[in-house]
């Protein structure tokens, strides 16, 4: 450890007062079991950057489920832990002091190791030190690590020469099969390249290049899950570019698109929220709206089957797929429905079931004003109109139920779309004309 610095005044200062009393609370319990405790990665990474985090892992070089224990039988709460890797989630009681100011839950990692039977395989897990912990990590400036336990409190250790990768911008992996063992660490080397304005360093970026090919054996919800990241980035936008630029967009998947009109429209709307008459956000459940809306207008361009292909390889959820499906139709469509009178483009975006977020993409996407004009009053008064004639008046005039009502109502609300009638009384004389016919 010899010339590292301690970084217990940038800690004291980084945490807000509720998260550092936590913190010190696990620490003194720690302490008192004899464990050495940890914080690592990603927080010790930001705090030497100078933007540091609210959120932190915490390992301990033994039992960090015994840990988890002694904290729930001293202080309550709830405890869930998974025996196989070590780790446990202590959920704080509702009663801790300040509750309202703190995350609702701590994870306490158990120190491992890890190796992997082959590419791409999730690992297998032993018990290790901090040192073989650290190594399991992606990438040199996410293996520092802050001793926190007893007087070692703030202490630095960096064993595979991370702090010095972080003053040169440097992103380089720890070990040549890095990208082999997860090629999922190939996205996260461009996301933190990028976030930071580093660069990969010229191994890494060798090692990359070889791996590029093993993207495509990684399971979808897998490479979902780190394009989720990236698309939630401020610079997201330079990430997916330097994606593409290193042949990693199509490793996933061939017809994974990028240009410059991709790039606009990212760029243009995700953080915009949408005007409530889209209705935009119906359906989306847990997916976040700017996310959604980004992978929407990333896919729409497509063919509705490749926007669909894409989708089903990235594993996205069903229904954003659905979403994404019925924007890449509409949108492909549009052109010969520019022309269509009201009530034919009314009844076809009502056949194909296109509504809320694809119908939005669309409109966010057009250049065309007249065509946006168009979208707009789809949304805001065709797919409202209805004609005043109900199924009851044709049964009262003694229509025999059946397709017969569908094609009279039908008719008369065409008239009504295409301005050929205005008037509850010209309503009245089109639907005797319909009767006679």
């Amino acid at each position: 450890r010899s010339g590292l610095p301690n970084l217990a005044e940038r800690l004291e200062n980084a945490l807000p007062a509720p998260r550092l009393r936590l913190l010190k609370t696990v620490i003194e319990t720690a302490t008192e079991m004899r464990l050495a405790l940890y914080i690592v990665g990603g927080f010790v990474r930001d705090l030497l950057i100078g933007h540091p985090s609210l959120d932190f892992d915490l390992v301990a070089e033994g039992d960090a489920i015994a840990l988890g224990k002694a904290l729930q039988a001293r202080y309550g709460g709830r405890l869930t832990s998974h025996k196989r890797f070590g780790t446990a989630k202590w959920f704080l009681p509702p009663d801790y002091p300040q509750a309202e100011a703190l995350p609702p839950f701590l994870d306490l990692i158990s120190a491992r190791a890890e190796y992997y039977t082959h590419p791409t395989a999730l690992p297998t897990v032993e018990r290790g030190s901090i040192k073989l912990d650290l190594h399991r990590r992606d990438f040199t400036l996410n293996t520092l690590a802050l001793r926190l336990d007893g007087p070692h409190y703030g202490e630095l250790h960096d064993y595979w020469g991370g702090l010095n990768d972080l003053q040169k911008g440097v992103i380089r992996v720890l070990h040549s099969l890095s990208f082999v063992d997860d090629p999922t660490r190939m996205l996260r080397a461009v996301r933190f390249e990028q976030r930071f304005g580093f660069r990969i360093e010229e191994r890494t970026l060798e090692l990359l290049t070889e791996a590029t090919p093993l993207l495509e054996r990684v399971s979808g919800d897998r490479v979902r899950h780190e394009l989720d990241h990236i698309l939630d980035e401020s610079r997201s936008i330079p990430m997916l570019e330097r994606l593409h630029e290193l042949g990693l967009l199509q490793a996933i998947h061939p017809d994974l698109p990028w240009d410059a009109e991709v790039a606009r429209l990212l760029d243009a709307y995700p953080h915009n929220p949408p005007p409530p008459e889209w209705e935009a956000e119906r359906g989306l459940e847990r997916i976040p709206y700017p996310r959604a809306l980004a992978y929407t207008l990333w896919l729409l361009r497509l063919p509705e089957d490749r926007a669909l292909s894409i989708s089903r390889r990235l594993k996205i959820p069903r229904r954003l797929e659905v979403i994404i499906g019925h924007a890449a139709r509409l949108w492909n469509a549009l052109p010969a429905l520019a022309d269509l009178p009201p009530s034919r483009f009314t009844f076809t975006l009502e056949e194909w079931h296109i509504r809320g977020l694809s119908l939005y993409a669309c409109y966010l996407t057009l250049k065309d004003e007249a065509l946006r004009a168009r979208l707009r009053r789809y949304q805001t008064q065709w797919r409202h109109l209805r004609a005043r004639t109900t199924g009851e008046d044709l049964k009262a005039r003694g229509l025999p139920p059946g397709p017969l009502y569908r094609r009279v109502l039908r008719s008369l609300r065409a008239a009504w779309l295409d301005g050929k009638i205005s008037t509850p009384e010209e309503e009245r004389a089109l639907l005797e004309r319909l009767l006679e016919e």
